[in-house]
């Protein structure tokens, strides 16, 4: 069994030690030895029997490892990891990579030098919800697909609705949130971005000191379009974690994902759409990040790279961060040009 050091126990934490780390002993695939939190108080949230440190150092000094979960704020991921790669273990991150490009650029380059294996936990797109959509883009029954809409509305307009560092960060609606839908998407088109536009805005009634609100459009690398609605100090929630609204708009069917329901779509062109509902795939136990850790785990153990490895989720990165460089310059950003000039400032790292 391979042997984990989790690192974070904080309000995301906790639901990694109750739901991802227990399983992946019960399936025989790894065992967690320690956990690490800097907040001493936090230290009841690890597993019954886990031994706690406020230094990862320490807890790699003490354990045998190898791989670690890291689980804490953005900001922090990078100096984190290298520590992990201090103690040569492979790693398994929350999203995003960092909080910069900069920082992203950064661990690519530090990781890939070092032949350490890591991952990236997007968990949305491995919910059953959003599998069973990319399932029946892919299947090919509906055609070509051939744009995009995205809605992810909420109200957590007020501080405490949602994790509160993320009251306090700059973007924190594209940061915390938009990055998994932008991972759904290019699952959803098999491409990369090529532009990206992106307005975003905080209304006056937002408690949060970034901006919350976002309208993006995007371009694919197969010429595959993507509308984005993006919101959290909205009235209501409409379509919240979990319970996404994404029209895929395909050749020969629309397929529409709302709240959890998945249904295709037919009608001419005077024609009220005849609407039928499409069973959700049952095919796993598990789904979002206790399903990317069991890949992880394979990886580790000479099976095929999971689909959200360093590299791939690289691309996602850049999709984030040049929207963020639009949404802040006012211009559309060239996403390949962009992450390309990143990786070259960082080539000599």
């Amino acid at each position: 069994m391979l042997r984990v050091v989790h690192i974070g126990l904080g309000r995301w934490g906790s639901v990694w030690c109750r739901d991802v780390l227990p399983h992946l002993e019960s399936a025989g695939l790894a065992k967690t030895v320690a956990a690490v939190d800097t907040d001493v108080s936090s230290h009841g949230r690890a597993p019954a029997g886990v031994p706690c440190y406020t230094d990862l150092r320490d807890a790699l000094r003490d354990h045998a490892a190898d791989f670690v979960t890291v689980v804490v704020q953005p900001a922090f991921h990078e100096a984190v990891i290298d520590v992990a790669l201090e103690h040569d273990v492979h790693i398994l991150c929350e999203k995003p990579i960092a909080d910069t490009m900069e920082a992203c650029a950064r661990v690519y380059r530090k990781v890939t030098a070092a032949g350490r294996k890591m991952a990236v936990t997007m968990s949305h797109r491995f919910d059953q919800d959003k599998h069973s959509l990319e399932a029946a883009v892919r299947g090919g029954d509906y055609g070509r697909l051939n744009y995009v809409v995205y809605r992810f509305t909420h109200n957590s307009r007020h501080v405490g609705d949602w994790g509160e560092f993320r009251y306090r960060i700059p973007d924190p609606l594209l940061v915390e949130g938009t990055v998994h839908h932008f991972d759904i998407v290019r699952a959803l088109t098999r491409a990369d971005a090529v532009t990206v536009y992106a307005r975003t805005w905080n209304p006056p009634w937002s408690e949060f000191a970034g901006d919350s609100t976002a309208l993006i459009t995007v371009e694919m690398t197969n010429g595959t379009k993507v509308l984005y609605e993006g919101a959290k100090a909205n009235a209501s929630t409409m379509n919240g974690w979990g319970n996404d609204y994404i029209r895929a708009e395909c050749e020969n069917g629309t397929l529409e994902l709302s709240r959890r329901r998945l249904r295709v779509l037919h009608g001419g062109a005077h024609d009220v759409p005849t609407a039928d509902e499409l069973p959700l795939l049952d095919t796993r136990s598990v789904w979002r990040n206790a399903w990317i850790a069991e890949q992880f785990c394979a990886w580790l153990r000479g099976g095929p790279e999971p689909p959200t490895t360093l590299a791939d989720n690289l691309q996602c990165a850049a999709l984030l961060f040049a929207a963020i460089e639009s949404a802040h310059t006012g211009e559309p950003v060239k996403v390949q040009d962009y992450l390309a000039a990143h990786l070259e400032a960082t080539s000599s790292s």
